[in-house]
């Protein structure tokens, strides 16, 4: 299977991505047991694929390692020069307190190690708590490793866009953010996009397809209760759901994107995928990978092969206006971590 050139982002000089990344919150518990040995087999299938690009974090369990080891094979199998075919993603997530630069050092030290790399391609900070502003100072450490090599490019996770905005006057150079964006919750639209467009910033989302809900195997069924939810993804994104307009409002939109998706010969997911990778400042958007366990490789691709059209578009709208409006009842993106 060869992605065509459209799947393709020239995110940084440096840095070409595919424009689907890889999630790897699905090896980090709470989605069904990952065997090691087979996840490795699986980036391998993903990267053949066309799907170079994967998004992950310290906390996401055994992730960083996995890149590490993925690495290692590839030197083995295939020479070192194709390690220029990956690129990986990480997230630091620091509990709250006094940031130093010898606090931050070692946490980003960890990374390095785990994931077998003398530079990380993209560290992704998120911070839980606003009113300690020692945020800024862990992102200005984290500018100095840049500066010394051990960091290529900075980026955030769930910053919502007032500190986003304290961010760039402090005169820290950003060149990505990771919010929730999808059919259900389109807040990045209020003001999160015009902003990253002006900041020459990119986003990359994840919940585009609501943990799997925005999919066939929901559509016609009847609102599952808390136990058939199985996975964390699932129980998260159906509160999404429910605060947006409920099971019965949720049918009309996935009957709505079943129509669009036979006209075009895809999957829902497919049509959730491309409406948002079309939208303005967005780079790429994450989908989750449990490997060894459900892989979307060739669903995936499809994405890359058709067009939402004028009237596609105008049909999902007319369900969206309808909907409760959730910049409203939860705030900017990321303020449902910090309520």
């Amino acid at each position: 299977m060869n992605l065509p050139a459209s799947s393709r982002l020239q995110f940084t000089p440096d840095l070409n991505i595919c424009r689907i990344l890889n999630g790897m919150w699905q090896v980090s518990g709470g989605h069904g047991r990952i065997n090691p040995k087979t996840a490795i087999q699986t980036m391998f299938k993903y990267m053949d694929a066309g799907f170079t690009t994967w998004d992950l974090a310290d906390h996401y369990g055994p992730a960083e390692d996995f890149i590490g080891e993925f690495r290692r094979q590839v030197i083995a199998t295939r020479g070192k020069e194709a390690l220029a075919n990956i690129q990986a993603f990480s997230k630091w997530v620091p509990r709250p307190g006094k940031m130093t630069k010898q606090i931050v050092e070692e946490n980003i030290n960890i990374s390095r190690r785990r994931m077998d790399v003398e530079s990380l391609d993209l560290m992704q900070f998120h911070w839980w708590e606003y009113r300690d502003s020692g945020y800024l100072d862990a992102l200005k450490y984290m500018a100095e490793l840049q500066t010394e090599g051990k960091i290529k490019h900075l980026a955030l996770t769930n910053f919502d866009t007032e500190h986003l905005q304290i961010i760039i006057d402090a005169g820290i150079k950003i060149v990505s953010n990771q919010v929730q964006f999808s059919l259900v919750d389109r807040r990045p639209e209020v003001n999160m996009i015009k902003f990253c467009q002006e900041h020459g910033i990119k986003l990359f989302t994840y919940g585009t397809v609501c943990g799997g809900f925005l999919s066939e195997q929901y559509l016609g069924k009847p609102e599952p209760g808390k136990f058939q939810l199985e996975t964390v993804s699932l129980r998260k994104y159906k509160n999404m759901i429910d605060g947006w307009g409920g099971w019965n409002f949720f049918q009309q939109l996935l009957t709505t994107l079943k129509q669009i998706a036979d006209k075009h010969g895809v999957s829902i997911p497919n049509i959730a995928v491309r409406y948002i990778l079309d939208k303005p400042a967005v780079g790429g958007v994450i989908v989750g990978a449990r490997l060894g366990i459900s892989e979307h490789i060739e669903d995936n691709a499809k994405v890359f092969n058709f067009s939402l059209d004028a009237e596609d578009l105008k049909q999902i709208d007319d369900i969206s206006s309808q909907s409760r409006d959730l910049y409203q009842l939860i705030g900017d993106c990321g303020d449902e971590y910090r309520r």
